[in-house]
């Protein structure tokens, strides 16, 4: 009984086992015999068309297979078109299945008679099961396309196939879809294709390569031919066959003009491709059509951008011409930007002289590329310290020699690039000039950690580093940053505070400003001012280099270290534009700063948006006075003033610019003074220079001869100087300027020239050993 039961439990677990493998196998194979519909074969990577903010073709970018898609609806497609296709590649397609069995039948017969095959049978829905599902040209190949016909054919109706098909038609390289190629080759929608038109377009898919339009047009004209033909055969031509066959005669004599083959863009190649980078490829792939992509009743459309094609060519060419000017200086590489100041849209970008030259790294993106700024954030810097009261508009600051100590680092020592320096300066002559040294102290007062918070409420999200990695080299561009947001934060102050994001498309969906309102238009129309001020750069840039227009304009230049960027970034009221000129490989350029590299770029472009009407004035900063001050030291005229300009005032320093008779200059300023021939800052009173008061000088054993001290002065040179030392007069008969042996002691040195002295004491002490000497460091050029 045991042994029954066993073999009954073997017998039904046998049973279960192949009920399982049954049904496993069944559903294995249930995707082989269900039918397809018209959602599981929709095409998800399409190309991107794009025109201008006036409709004009900016070009089409390929899926990101590099086939360029472009899907529209049957209702979308011109009729001629359709019945092109129909007559040259399936003329019964509304009348028979997946098989056209009369087809059959009849290439059987052919291919018997002539012994090879003479023409096909394959449907349309035999066509698109190909597409789908490429596979070998063998009897099995053969089935299996058969097997996906059937399978269309039970899934979705007639119009549904003509469709999928359409939309995939090899059109020529890697052109596909009947929309692809209208747009393409005759830049129309295919719904505006003509006879003449439809029936080349219809002639191409038969064998792309050999019909190429490009390279074998009379092959192509042939073809159309037959395609005439089929026509009027099925009756796609109306009227009486002799009528019929002439109007095909006559379309086939039409002239027909392909557009030249521009690899598909006339315009903007890095905008586009930055554009399309901006729609997330997870919605595409998914389906799913942003509403920029699509057209009133939802099918696929043209993004209609905010670049202003005319403009946008003539930028580009003006790059071209300005990078060929600079060749003999190593300069291959530029960029621009151009924005709409009252909306943020972009109305030109340029990324490089070619996008298509791959040898010289042409699609680089130089607007969205990272490099040194140099000196264009300065303008922050001051603005920044200005709005927290650290300087006023009058301040003066100190242009002289400076030190500073960096931990794990050599001194930093900052300078300008002609190595020279002014002294005593006003803020604006300090900005606009570009004045290294200023800018550094005045970022040491602000502190590096409140100036990033800043450049980063600014948009500048690529400053991502600690307040140390940058130190105060910030401001003299140690970061890297890009033209875009350069643009971004220049466009702010034109907008005097209030913030925009630049704007690339015209959408229904506004975009969300990059951060909140900057306060105090005060400031920023100050800042404005100082940067629209030709006079005041003039001592760095002349008075009349391509930064002065005839029409008001505010500009800032900047140089990275070793000239490897130059860059010019400014704005009228009206437009804000910014160029970049240097190269994509890091070469230095050769005796290129950013006058002579990016400011005559940025020159013609701003000449030519205003060559039609003038922008307006840049309005005066609210809330301030205006008074005389002395253009050199900025302090009330006084009568050896050779000089007087006008300077902004708050109100309430008004007092004190009234009550000040002589500005002392500071202990900070006696390196700089000793080296002065004159000075307009020393002529009513007497300083020793050197030594300094509290100096401690060493005295080598077997030196003594050698080591010699160097008494300076500055003061009143008109007058006979006595020189004292420990209340001994000297003899010397060198009043500003005498060397003194070192000796052992504490000193005391006075200077007197009639009622003016100045006094300091200085110690002098043997050494045993002599030190090493160690470097300082040199700031870069900027």
């Amino acid at each position: 009984m045991k042994l029954i039961l066993r073999s009954l439990l073997k017998i039904k677990h046998s049973k279960i086992i192949l009920a399982v493998l049954v049904i496993c196998l069944a559903v294995r194979l249930l995707p082989y015999f269900a039918p397809i519909r018209a959602a599981d074969i929709a095409q998800n990577q399409l190309a991107m068309q794009f025109s201008d903010r006036n409709g004009l073709p900016l070009g089409t970018l390929l899926t990101r297979d590099q086939e360029h898609t472009s899907v529209v609806p049957l209702n979308q497609v011109s009729p001629q078109f359709i019945h092109a296709i129909l007559a040259a590649e399936d003329g019964s397609f509304y009348h028979h299945g997946a098989l056209d069995m009369k087809a059959v039948i009849r290439a059987s017969k052919e291919a018997i008679h002539a012994k090879r095959i003479v023409s096909g049978a394959s449907t349309i829905t035999m066509q698109l099961a190909r597409m789908l599902e490429p596979v070998p040209r063998t009897l099995s190949g053969k089935m299996q396309e058969i097997w996906l016909s059937w399978r269309l054919v039970a899934g979705m109706n007639k119009d549904e196939i003509l469709s999928a098909y359409i939309n995939r038609l090899p059109m020529g390289g890697n052109i596909y879809g009947v929309e692809a190629a209208a747009q393409t080759y005759f830049s129309i929608p295919a719904s505006e294709l003509n006879l003449a038109q439809a029936s080349l377009l219809a002639a191409i898919p038969n064998n792309p390569t050999y019909f190429n339009p490009y390279e074998h047009w009379e092959r192509l004209k042939q073809r159309q031919k037959y395609v005439l033909n089929r026509m009027v055969q099925e009756k796609y031509i109306n009227g009486a066959m002799p009528t019929a066959a002439s109007y095909a005669a006559r379309t086939s004599a039409e002239k027909v003009v392909f557009q030249s083959n521009q690899r598909g863009i006339i315009a903007a190649p890095h905008f586009l491709f930055w554009l399309a980078n901006q729609i997330p490829s997870t919605t595409l792939e998914k389906g799913y059509i942003p509403p920029l992509l699509r057209g009133a009743r939802g099918e696929q459309s043209v993004i209609r951008t905010t670049i202003n094609r005319p403009l946008q060519q003539f930028v580009e060419a003006q790059v071209q011409q300005v990078i060929s000017s600079l060749a003999t200086n190593n300069v291959h590489d530029a960029s621009a930007l151009v924005i709409d100041n009252h909306t943020g849209e972009v109305l030109a970008y340029v990324g490089s002289p070619d996008y298509f030259n791959e040898a010289k790294l042409g699609r680089n993106d130089g607007v969205q590329a990272l490099r040194q700024p140099g000196s264009t954030l300065k303008p922050f810097v001051y603005g920044l310290a200005l709005e927290k009261g650290l300087i006023r508009p009058n301040t003066i600051l100190a242009d002289v020699p400076a030190h500073y100590a960096i931990p794990g680092a050599k001194l930093y020592s900052p300078t300008d690039y002609t190595e020279s320096f002014l002294g005593p300066v006003r803020v604006r002559i300090a900005l606009a000039n570009s004045l290294n040294v200023p800018a550094v102290r005045v970022l040491e007062k602000l502190g590096v950690q409140t100036f990033l918070e800043r450049l980063h409420q600014l948009g500048f999200e690529h400053l991502n580093h600690t307040p140390e990695h940058y130190g105060l080299g910030l401001t003299l561009g140690s970061g890297e940053v890009s033209l875009w947001e350069l643009a971004r934060a220049y466009l702010t102050i034109a907008r005097q505070g209030d913030p925009t994001s630049l704007v690339s498309t015209f959408s229904n969906s506004p975009l969300p400003t990059p951060h909140s309102p900057l306060p105090n238009h005060t400031i920023w129309q100050l800042i404005t001012n100082m940067l629209s001020d030709s006079h005041a750069r003039a001592t760095a840039f002349g008075v009349d280099s391509v930064l002065n227009l005839p029409f008001p304009s505010a500009v800032k230049t900047g140089t990275s270290s070793n000239f490897r960027d130059t860059w010019t970034v400014g704005f009228t009221t009206d437009y804000t534009v910014a160029t970049w000129v240097g190269n994509f490989n890091g070469e230095p350029m050769r005796q290129v700063s950013g006058v002579t590299g990016a400011a005559p770029l940025w020159n013609r472009i701003m000449l030519h948006l205003h060559e039609n009407q003038e922008p307006a004035a840049f309005p005066s900063p609210e809330g301030l006075v205006q008074l005389p001050v002395c253009a050199t030291s900025g302090l009330r005229p006084t009568p050896d003033c050779t000089s007087v300009v006008q300077e902004y005032f708050y109100p309430k320093d008004k007092s004190n610019y009234e009550s000040e008779n002589q500005f002392n200059l500071p202990p900070e300023y006696d390196e700089w003074l000793a080296k002065q021939q004159q000075s307009n800052f020393t002529s009513t009173n007497l300083r020793i220079l050197s030594p300094h008061h509290g100096d401690l000088f060493l005295l080598y054993p077997g030196e003594e001869a050698k080591q010699k001290l160097e008494f300076k002065l500055v003061g009143n040179k008109s007058a006979p100087v006595e020189w004292w030392l420990n209340g001994e007069k000297l003899n010397t008969n060198s009043a500003n300027s005498l060397f003194w042996n070192l000796r052992p002691g504490k000193w005391t040195l006075e200077a007197r020239s009639e009622e003016m002295s100045d006094k300091v004491t200085f110690r002098v002490e043997l050494a045993s050993i002599k030190p090493t000497r160690r470097g300082f460091s040199v700031s870069p050029r900027i």
